[in-house]
């Protein structure tokens, strides 16, 4: 059976880019691969942040997983620190990764000017410690939207690179591309990110859902209630294809393209099958509440058993490096 790993951050609670994007994914591969799903708070710590709440932000991220379908009897899911491993392997695979590649990188360029200020080593080598947790753990299989495609690139340039250097070690990592679509945000205009806040949290009540879902943007041509608009270029009808069955889509699709129906009604059909998923995860979160000591035991053991492989790896690249073994 393949190998497939995956990281999220943990923001403290995921939205519904998050989830449509990603999550929804891994909760599907459980079945079909041996899956590694990590919540990566050394990647996080790149950012500003305030320590006191990262204990808080990392078990929110775990019950939000849970809730959202993650079996830990199907899948490994544990913290990223929690496994030394991590940073001592993205040490070795410095060793091999072109400066000039890192500063080429999208993402680097792209936080490098939202946060001027806070331009660090960390945030530059940021792509070295993705690719250490991939390797880490023999990931054939790496699911990927377009954002990370150049990071994932780099790390099978990583692996070509070391193996070249100290010998076969790695395999090269390939792309499971989602069939997903990019989540735009509310504005229609970019991602969906926190940053940006253009996000519906999956933890929002019934009434901020749809105050957001109510100033959403649409399709720009439909300026008054009487002009037809083109479902197919609108990030409401996108949300359709998640949350609404083919009857209430193909309603959508004629109301629209006809101005038979306005975009509030287009918005408050969209919130009734968003509230079906979100009751049914906030249903499954307040039960998770309820036992805080069963997520810390999950967290335990995904990082026992996480661990267990990366010392075999590390043992490998030690030996090629030609470095002691680990006490």
């Amino acid at each position: 059976m393949e190998t497939v790993f995956s990281g999220i951050q943990p923001s403290g609670e995921l939205h519904l880019g998050n989830y449509l994007g990603a999550v929804r994914t891994w909760v599907e591969l459980q079945d079909r691969y041996r899956c590694f799903f990590c919540i990566v708070d050394l990647h996080a710590i790149t950012q500003p942040y305030d320590p006191a709440e990262m204990p808080r932000r990392v078990r929110d991220m775990a019950v939000d997983l849970v809730a959202c379908g993650l079996d830990p009897d199907r899948c490994t899911l544990f913290v990223q620190s929690a496994v030394p491993e991590h940073t001592e392997l993205a040490w070795a695979l410095a060793s091999v990764t072109p400066f000039g590649e890192l500063g080429r990188m999208t993402q680097f360029k792209d936080r490098s000017e939202r946060q001027p200020d806070n331009v660090n080593a960390g945030l530059f080598a940021y792509p070295v410690l993705q690719a250490a947790d991939v390797i880490l753990y023999g990931a054939t299989r790496v699911p990927v939207g377009e954002d990370q495609r150049q990071h994932l690139e780099l790390a099978r340039e990583i692996v070509r690179k070391w193996n070249a250097r100290f010998g076969p070690t790695f395999e090269e990592p390939q792309p499971l591309f989602s069939s997903t679509p990019k989540i735009l945000g509310l504005d229609g205009q970019a991602k969906m990110s926190k940053s940006l806040g253009n996000t519906i949290s999956l933890r929002e009540p019934d009434d901020a859902v749809w105050d957001k879902l109510r100033t959403a943007a649409t399709d720009p041509a439909r300026v008054k209630r009487t002009d037809p608009g083109n479902p197919d270029i609108c990030n409401i009808f996108a949300l359709h294809k998640f949350f609404s069955s083919a009857a209430r889509q193909s309603e959508v699709r004629v109301g629209c393209s006809t101005a038979g129906i306005g975009c509030i009604e287009c918005k408050r059909w969209l919130l009734e099958g968003v509230k079906v998923d979100l009751d049914r995860l906030r249903a499954r979160r307040e039960e998770l509440l309820a036992h805080p000591e069963a997520i810390d035991a999950v967290l335990a053991d995904g990082a026992r058993r996480a661990r267990a492989v990366a010392r075999e790896t590390m043992a490998r690249v030690r030996g090629r490096l030609g470095l002691g073994q680990a006490p």
